[in-house]
């Protein structure tokens, strides 16, 4: 899925960062060298998806399935890929589709918007810039930042993947909300382990919050659009998207308070 890509992508940068830095590490001119091998193998991905979403994407039986049953169901932003695929709508063109508005959607749905909100707000408040500039001097060296970032991608992805397990995939709104505010916990946490903890327990709790952030991203998402057709599927899911960068802007914009008593 693409919440899952989206997180395989960063697990995968962490480790090409990894390798590139132990490659160049000892070398001259070691870091310039590691950049441009990083963006290098980066933009050969990059152009390698373009290619499989233009020829090989359109093509799979999964893909037409699901984009000719959200036309069916009047969606009509499906309409040119489905034409690009040859794939002919039995849905008339004239047929009319009526769907509830942005608003009712987003009134109906304010709870996973702005539990998206909470989520990303706190995560990127702490990850990447705490992680990268306030967690002290440890054994790792230089290595210490890189190998934190990485563990939050991949248990990021690994949590991504948990609610798969019928058992373990939370749908209840109340239970998604109380873990998605329980989050708040992780600033004293990471306050409190960056002054007093050792590298082993700021590793721990980077993971979780990777997990927790992964974890519940799928379990708000693939909640919501139960029980709607698909142009408000895609219409709510805009809307949520909407959230999530409003949350990723303000993480962004408060991780400067962390510095508050290092000299600001």
């Amino acid at each position: 899925s693409f919440l899952a890509g989206e997180a395989a992508s960063g697990a995968l940068t962490s480790t090409l960062r990894l390798i590139t830095k132990a490659a160049f590490e000892n070398s001259q001119d070691g870091l310039r060298k590691g950049a441009i091998l990083f963006f290098s193998i980066s933009t050969f991905f990059v152009l390698l998806c373009v290619v499989l979403y233009g020829f090989v994407y359109p093509k799979l039986p999964i893909v037409k399935y699901y984009r000719s049953k959200a036309a069916s169901e009047g969606s009509k932003t499906v309409s040119s890929d489905l034409a690009a695929a040859g794939i002919r709508s039995e849905t008339e063109e004239s047929r009319q589709f009526e769907r509830k508005e942005n608003k009712e959607l987003l009134r109906e749905n304010i709870d996973y918007a702005l539990n998206l909100f909470v989520i990303y707000g706190l995560t990127l408040s702490i990850f990447p810039g705490f992680l990268s500039e306030d967690t002290g001097k440890h054994s790792l060296g230089t290595w210490y930042a890189l190998v934190l970032i990485t563990m939050y991608n991949v248990w990021d992805l690994i949590g991504r993947y948990i609610p798969l397990i019928k058992i373990l995939n939370l749908e209840s709104r109340k239970l998604i909300t109380t873990a998605s505010i329980s989050r708040f916990l992780f600033i004293p946490a990471f306050y409190f382990t960056a002054k007093y903890g050792t590298q082993g327990w700021m590793i721990m709790l980077t993971s979780f919050l990777g997990l927790s952030n992964g974890y519940l991203t799928v379990c708000v998402l693939t909640s919501a659009p139960k029980g709607y057709k698909g142009p408000e599927q895609n219409a709510l899911g805009n809307i949520l998207v909407l959230f999530i960068l409003g949350g990723i802007f303000a993480g962004v914009t408060l991780d400067w308070l962390w510095l508050i008593g290092k000299g600001w």
